[in-house]
């Protein structure tokens, strides 16, 4: 899961946003709201047509969905689900551009909250999600992060659980021969006296289809090799690293 950085909306389109959200919640209060209905129409329009555009912009030039960073993104999907929190509905803000596998089979309408009612779920324009999730490069596999107490992140563990991030076949194979490439150039770079950081970047930034140098670079892969013997052999070099996929 790769950290998204949300852009903003041209202002007139913002505008028309804001009050598409005016006029759903005055038919919610009268009881006349048909969320699928309303939906569907304002799919059709200009704003909505930008805000998918500018989410396909946002998720970089593979145009992956912002969950799982494997299918491409087909279309728009709301955090918190529209169904349940309809004054949510057209809220730039919850929304983010989703493949079939996340939006539909696996999230649904499922959005857990903690105790005091907020998500459980790694939103990737607001949260860093490698605060949050771990990677295995055995396996491919996503799971919660631990703490050192040993207790697991309850937002990644959420995550996980609902996007079934540890138990979907292709996007573990994925994940394996990325993370391949990427300990490859790392590896050699670590090894030699003459790496060279902009090399190096450029490489990584070419072979990193899933988010994975987030893990690398910023949660707790920093501490595995080769990571830990690129920061120990070339300390320049690693610091230029770590700003470069500071947003991975």
């Amino acid at each position: 899961m790769r950290k998204i950085c949300r852009k903003a909306l041209p202002k007139a389109e913002a505008g028309k946003l804001r009050t598409e959200q005016t006029n759903a919640n005055a038919k919610l209060a009268g009881k006349t709201l048909d969320v699928q209905k309303e939906w569907k129409r304002a799919r059709q329009n200009k704003p909505l047509k930008v805000a998918f555009d500018t989410l396909l912009g946002m998720a970089g030039n593979r145009e992956r969905c912002m969950y799982c960073g494997d299918s491409q993104g087909t279309d728009i999907e709301h955090f918190w689900p529209k169904n349940t929190y309809p004054k949510k509905m057209f809220r730039w803000n919850n929304l983010l551009l989703g493949c079939t596998a996340c939006g539909r089979d696996h999230k649904g309408t499922r959005f857990p909250l903690d105790a005091g009612k907020k998500p459980l779920l790694i939103d990737p324009t607001k949260d860093d999600p490698w605060l949050f999730l771990d990677f295995d490069p055995m396996t491919g596999n996503f799971s919660a992060r631990y703490d050192a107490l040993g207790n697991p992140a309850p937002k990644g563990a959420k995550t996980v659980e609902v996007l079934a991030l540890d138990r979907r076949e292709a996007l573990a194979s994925g994940h394996q021969k990325a993370y391949k490439h990427i300990s490859k150039l790392i590896s050699e770079a670590a090894a030699t006296s003459t790496a060279d950081a902009t090399t190096l970047i450029s490489g990584l930034k070419e072979v990193d289809e899933y988010g994975i140098l987030g893990w690398c670079f910023r949660g707790a892969g920093i501490n595995e090799p080769p990571m830990s013997s690129l920061r120990s052999a070339h300390p320049a070099i690693w610091a230029k690293c770590v700003k470069a996929f500071k947003n991975s």
